[in-house]
């Protein structure tokens, strides 16, 4: 379960685990949700019980099948640190990306305690990228969580933003993401929210991506922001670009 992403900040999906619960707000319209009720109705197999968390094992070893390099979202369809994931198979996941030193492997995850609590019984290497989605104030507490890896890229998808986070602590994070609600009953993003965060991250010289406006349409509302495209990127990605070439 392998596919080309329609995400502006990756190449293409890896989903060994599929499925999710939600934790908090940001989870209200999850998209992934949604598309797993649209391929349990289409009679995908790996969908036969919608949303709910399933192991896919068959295709733990399929980055290993892929020369060339590429930035790989682990688990678009699920929380690889949902507690319904065992253990050892979050550590399998990883042995497969200590495989694959080609590609850069992107982890995002809303279950920071448990991302904290497994950090020392994870191997690390540099190409994993690991992020906390960041939403209000009421979840910063994840950034705190994220801090104590030892990854060599942390990063934050504040998305979606759906409140002002005016004072994030940004020490030791790589790379901020920003983008706003889509699809049935978004939540609008303010524009001085997302100006906030921006100039957070150009004072303390963190890269910075704008992912979209959102809405009911976003191909209709774009990722101008003051007329602009903001592709920030870790210096890693570069690396990562020239090997692709």
């Amino acid at each position: 379960m392998a596919a080309k992403s329609h995400i502006e900040w990756t190449d293409m999906t890896w989903n060994p685990v599929t499925g999710c619960t939600k934790v908090s707000q940001g989870c209200k319209f999850c998209y992934a949700e949604r598309m797993a009720k649209r391929l349990q109705a289409m009679g995908v197999e790996r969908y036969r019980n919608g949303f709910q968390v399933a192991l896919h094992e068959d295709l733990l070893d399929a980055p290993l099948k892929w020369v060339k390099p590429r930035m790989i979202f682990v688990n678009s369809m699920s929380d690889l640190f949902h507690e319904d994931v065992p253990d050892h198979f979050i550590r399998a996941v990883f042995r497969t990306i200590e495989l694959c030193p080609q590609h850069t492997f992107q982890i995002l995850t809303k279950r920071s305690s448990r991302l904290a609590e497994m950090a020392d019984r994870l191997p690390w290497p540099k190409n994993v990228w690991i992020g906390v989605s960041v939403e209000n104030t009421d979840v910063t507490f994840r950034i705190k969580d994220l801090q104590r890896v030892p990854a060599r890229v942390r990063f934050l998808s504040c998305e979606p933003l759906l409140g002002p986070l005016d004072d994030l602590p940004l020490d030791g994070i790589h790379w901020v993401i920003v983008g706003g609600e889509s699809g049935p009953g978004a939540r609008p993003m303010r524009k001085q929210w997302v100006m906030s965060i921006l100039q957070q991250c150009e004072k303390r010289d963190i890269p910075f991506f704008f992912k979209q406006w959102g809405g009911v349409r976003k191909n209709r509302t774009g990722r101008l922001l003051n007329n602009t495209t903001y592709d920030g990127f870790p210096p890693e990605h570069s690396l990562l670009v020239s090997h692709a070439v």
